[in-house]
């Protein structure tokens, strides 16, 4: 099977499938992705999209993101849950002593907070095994879906070293989305260091400061034993022997 999902004008699609969990299950294929801004689709990249039979799309940004930029095609069943309440200051939060880290795992905090509300929507959604494919994205598919991503592999027991590894493959991307920025941007320098980087080291800070995430879904988002139980029913299956490729 193959995780990361090539397209030409997407940067960083991909599977969240094949994670083992603490009872020895596996996360399925083909039921649940992560993406970054799914409005750049068009041409080959969207019949290469529509393959996949996508039936549902929850996207994470702003609303005036999708005002200015537009958002997924139509098809799918679409839920726009902005899960940012507070837009990132980097000019005033950012402290290079801290370090790039700190900052991201500061803002996923906020989020951790700020959304509880469309945090538990989107958790239901993706509990709902008539929704799969599911895909969760925001504009580069890192932050705000990084951390709704970290909390479903997390409530599906996944090692929380598997679900900061995950997080860190958005590395990858890295240089795509600098040159993306670069070019609509000519001459401009990039905003910060940090920019488009994801450090293993931030979602590590905010999962272990999180604490337990089943507790903070139950007690905080406020979701029920049923969605997690529904989560693991259809996300989960017994061990296949596929190799898993990039």
């Amino acid at each position: 099977m193959t995780r990361h999902i090539e397209f030409a004008r997407l940067h960083n699609f991909r599977d969240v499938g094949g994670y083992r969990t603490g009872d020895g299950r596996q996360v399925r294929w083909r039921r649940l992705y992560r993406a970054d801004s799914l409005h750049w689709l068009a041409d080959d990249d969207l019949d290469r999209f529509h393959a996949l039979g996508v039936r549902t799309v929850i996207d994470l940004r702003h609303p005036e993101e999708i005002e200015r930029r537009g958002r997924a095609p139509h098809g799918p069943s679409y839920h726009n849950l902005s899960v940012e309440h507070r837009r990132w200051n980097v000019k005033d939060d950012y402290r290079p002593e801290a370090g790039i880290a700190r900052f991201f795992a500061d803002r996923y905090h906020e989020v951790s907070q700020d959304g509880r509300g469309e945090i538990r929507s989107a958790l239901e959604v993706i509990a709902e095994a008539g929704n799969a494919p599911v895909v969760i994205h925001c504009a580069a598919g890192k932050d705000r879906t990084g951390v709704l991503a970290a909390l479903v592999l997390r409530l599906l027991e996944v090692a929380e070293e598997d679900v900061v590894a995950d997080y860190a493959l958005t590395g990858l991307a890295t240089p795509r989305l600098i040159a993306y920025w670069e070019r609509e941007n000519p001459g401009e320098p990039l905003p910060w260091p940090g920019f488009g980087q994801a450090p293993a080291e931030a979602m590590r800070l905010f999962l272990t400061e999180l604490g337990p995430v089943r507790d903070y879904c139950l007690r905080t988002v406020g979701i029920n034993e049923q969605t997690i139980n529904a989560l693991k029913d259809h996300l989960l299956q017994e061990p296949d022997i596929q190799p898993i490729s990039g």
